[in-house]
C-alpha cells in the first residue's frame, strides 16, 4: 500500500502545475511593464567652413539671403523674428519700407560689426535711370569665430516706390565699442 500511495503522490506532483508555470501562463491583473528601447541622438554635423554661397573678403564672409532663407533663419532667431515683427502705423516694417538683409561671419570673430548700404531706385516711372535715395548704416554687437549672423537693413523709403538695398559693405571691427549697439541709421539724400 505504501508503494501505491507513493506512486499516487508522484503522479499528482507530475500532473499538478507548479507555481512558476501557473504565473507564466495565467494572465494577471497587474500592470505590464514595457521595456523602452534607448534612443541615442547623434550630434548635428558641424557647419561647413567656409560657408557655402558666401563671398570672402579677408577674414569676412558675407551673403545676401533669399526670402526663403531669411524666413528659415528668422524661425530660429528670436532677434530677427522680433525685428521683422516691428510695426509702423499698424503695418509690419518690411511691408511698409524697403528692407534688405545680409548674412555675415568672420574667421576670427568680431568685437562689433558695421554694415553700410545704399537705397537705390528708378528716378520715375518714365525715367528708368537708377538714382541713390539714401544710405543705411547698421551696427551690431560682437560675434564669435565662424558665427553666421543675419543683419536686417531697414530704410525709411516707402515700399511702393520700389527702392532696393544695394552696395552692401560689411566691416568686422576688433577695436572697443564706442557707440550704442545695435543701431540703424537711415540718411535720405535730398534732391
Amino acid at each position: 500500500m505504501i508503494k501505491r500511495f507513493s506512486f499516487l503522490i508522484m503522479v499528482a506532483i507530475l500532473i499538478a502545475p507548479t507555481a512558476d508555470a501557473a504565473s507564466e501562463s495565467a494572465p494577471s491583473g497587474h500592470a505590464v511593464t514595457m521595456v523602452k528601447k534607448k534612443v541615442t541622438l547623434s550630434p548635428s554635423p558641424s557647419p561647413t567652413w567656409p560657408p557655402k554661397g558666401f563671398k570672402k573678403n579677408g577674414e569676412v564672409y558675407a551673403k545676401i539671403p533669399t526670402a526663403k532663407e531669411l524666413i528659415g533663419t528668422a524661425s530660429n532667431s528670436k532677434t530677427l523674428t522680433r525685428q521683422l515683427a516691428q510695426s509702423v502705423d499698424g503695418v509690419r516694417i518690411c511691408e511698409k519700407y524697403s528692407c534688405g538683409a545680409v548674412q555675415v561671419a568672420s574667421l576670427n570673430g568680431c568685437t562689433w560689426w558695421e554694415i553700410t548700404a545704399q537705397v537705390v531706385g528708378q528716378t520715375s516711372v518714365e525715367d528708368k535711370t537708377i538714382k541713390v535715395y539714401g544710405s543705411i548704416r547698421t551696427t551690431i554687437r560682437e560675434t564669435a569665430k565662424r558665427q553666421i549672423t543675419t543683419v536686417l537693413l531697414i530704410s525709411r523709403e516707402l515700399l511702393p516706390l520700389r527702392r532696393t538695398i544695394s552696395g552692401i559693405i560689411a566691416k568686422c571691427h576688433h577695436d572697443a565699442i564706442s557707440e550704442k549697439m545695435p543701431s540703424t541709421t537711415y540718411v535720405p539724400i535730398s534732391s
